[in-house]
């Protein structure tokens, strides 16, 4: 029974109070009677999430937490007490402890905050934390150029904003790469652009190459059909306002209209761009 794990168990039995949901070793947890449907019976593959409710018990939901056990996510504090704040992780009745101990700098209510999750070795319990240095890392690195990543954004700086990979690493994301509004706490789905000699990652929102122009011709594409199939803009426009009704650089701009332009789909006079009727 993974505590604070997505995973598929299955019903054992069914009682007054919910189903009783097993995993391999014939362990057993409630899924209550609020997540239950009529349909269920014994034999049932449900999938669930296992955690600690706030009586202390071990309990299942089909619920869809915002973090499980091993990865970051930007949580927003909700509660606060002398032992630590509490944290809204996307489960009803139930918040997510973040310690006293585990914090920096303390915290405010009302605000988000970086953390990680893990389980408890003593209580069994989800518990987060904002020290991240123990888990986040750039020793080895398990990604490559031009991979496919997630990316939570953690802190600004003058030349960019620090994202964590993976919820494994460390990386850069420089804002006179950004086409799109980004803020600390939002998550992406990006690209790593290089790997340095020293570790370090460099990272694009967009992706590169010839699958990254053809993405955002259908992109362009799209933004033509939803705006009645003209665009005031082409070659001739400034990047300022290439990027004000496209969210590209001109440069990606340029190349989507190309792509378009090949396959027959549009016309352009320079200053727009018009689907063909």
């Amino acid at each position: 029974m993974k505590v604070g794990h997505i995973q598929t168990l299955k019903v054992n039995r069914i009682s007054d109070y919910g189903l009783y949901l097993i995993d391999e070793q014939e362990q057993e947890v409630l899924l209550p009677n609020r997540y239950v449907s009529l349909e269920n019976a014994v034999g049932d593959q449900i999938e669930v999430f296992v955690y600690h409710d706030s009586e202390d018990r071990l309990v299942a939901t089909t619920d869809k937490p915002l973090i499980t056990e091993g990865k970051v996510a930007s949580l927003k504090v909700v509660d606060k007490n002398i032992h630590g704040a509490f944290l809204d992780w996307g489960l009803k009745g139930k918040d997510l402890f973040l310690p006293n101990r585990n914090q920096q700098g303390g915290v405010v209510a009302g605000r988000s905050y970086v953390v990680w999750m893990y389980v408890d070795n003593i209580t069994g319990r989800c518990v987060a934390t904002m020290k991240l240095k123990p888990y986040i890392d750039n020793e080895i690195i398990t990604v490559k150029p031009q991979q496919k990543v997630d990316i939570l954004i953690a802190s600004e700086s003058p030349i960019g904003y620090r994202a964590i990979i993976n919820s494994r690493h460390w990386g850069m994301l420089y804002k006179n790469q950004i086409f799109q509004s980004v803020k600390v706490g939002d998550r992406f789905e990006g690209y790593v652009r290089r790997i340095t000699d020293d570790n370090r990652i460099d990272l694009t929102l967009r992706q590169e190459g010839y699958d990254g122009v053809a993405a955002s011709a259908e992109s362009l594409y799209k933004l033509l059909n939803d705006n009645g199939g003209r665009l005031g803009v082409g070659d001739n426009s400034s990047p300022e306002r290439i990027h004000a009704y496209t969210q590209m650089s001109k440069k990606v701009f340029k190349r989507a209209v190309g792509i378009l332009l090949k396959r027959g789909d549009i016309t352009t006079d320079g200053d727009s761009i018009e689907l063909k009727k």
